[in-house]
């Protein structure tokens, strides 16, 4: 990966959404290769229960920007320390149809063990960027969404987890950046909008 694509990037905003949120992309570098750090949400959670996300959350009065949300939500759910988290720089923003402007933040990481918080966190997955560029893992689907049209919607599967939604998204942005994988044009499969989203091959 080279990260200092992601430092020179200049990315959009989302100013107008009624939330705002950050999340933190972690790069573990191990053995020569990067790895990134996901988490599994809680399957008690309403929302987005068991689904693949980066560790984030929405922006709190207490936080002085969303930089600062973004490595709080990170410390109280993998246990990453402030200081240990070297930001490289920020992606585009994102919107999510639970109407968040979503800011995504890259940085690197330790390659130490982290301790999830159970109350928001099931698992913690260290992913290998090798398998996330792989073709075989990636499928494309298209879909309408009643309320924002057309949705193109990404599915990894590596390791035995599935990241979509708004997580693929940002996932795809990431790659493109740093690597020279670039998402396919074609899609898998069209969908009904009414059918489920389907997370496994």
């Amino acid at each position: 990966m080279e990260l200092g694509r992601v430092a020179e990037h200049v990315p959009r905003d989302v100013p107008d959404e009624d939330h705002d949120a950050a999340v933190l992309a972690p790069v573990v570098e191990r053995e020569g290769d990067h790895y990134l750090l996901f988490t599994k949400r809680a399957d008690h959670l309403g929302e987005h229960a068991g689904q693949m996300s980066f560790p984030g959350g929405g922006r709190e009065p207490s936080d002085a920007d969303l930089r600062a949300t973004a490595l709080r939500e990170a410390e109280e759910e993998i246990g990453l320390r402030p200081e240990e988290a070297d930001i490289v720089g920020r992606l585009d923003d994102i919107r999510t149809t639970s109407r968040y402007a979503v800011t995504p933040y890259v940085a690197t990481v330790p390659d130490r063990e982290y301790t999830p918080d159970e109350r928001e966190v099931a698992e913690i997955a260290v992913l290998p960027v090798a398998g996330l560029l792989d073709p075989d893992n990636h499928e494309v689907e298209r879909r309408e969404h009643p309320q924002y049209g057309e949705a193109i919607v990404h599915f990894f599967h590596v390791g035995g987890y599935t990241v979509w939604g708004a997580t693929a998204r940002i996932l795809v942005q990431l790659l493109e950046l740093t690597t020279d994988w670039r998402a396919p044009e074609d899609v898998d499969r069209v969908v009904d909008p009414d059918a489920d989203v389907r997370q496994g091959k």
